[in-house]
């Protein structure tokens, strides 16, 4: 009787480090697991600086002027009353902040005929 208890002890024992170290929920399901989060993590790395730089550039655009003017000069070429702006001939500029000023003034860019 004895005998017979403890091979049915053993053969469950070997079933449940069976199910343990192979079937689902495992050892071999969790190293895999582990894998992917660390390949998610490092997906997910530059994404997060990234949303920390523009968190940044938020609360610098919310609390400095000088970022707005920042914005404003590189962006859309706005200068200010005080300065003058000497157009030079024949010298390649960016014509997205000019298409965007225009947009805003109702009049075509400079060197787009029409419009658009």
């Amino acid at each position: 009787m004895l005998k017979w208890l403890a091979i049915v002890l053993i053969i469950l024992l070997a079933l449940l480090q069976y199910r343990l170290w192979l079937g689902e929920g495992g050892m071999r399901e969790l190293a895999e697991v582990r894998q992917r989060v660390a390949v998610l993590e490092e997906e997910n790395q530059p994404l997060r600086d990234r949303n920390a730089r523009l968190a940044a550039e938020v609360v610098d655009l919310k609390t400095g002027l000088d970022a707005i003017e920042e914005r404003a000069r590189s962006d859309i070429g706005m200068v200010r009353s005080d300065e003058q702006f000497f157009w030079v001939p024949g010298v390649a500029v960016e014509t997205t902040g000019l298409e965007v000023n225009a947009g805003l003034l109702g009049a075509p860019a400079p060197g787009v005929e029409g419009g658009q």
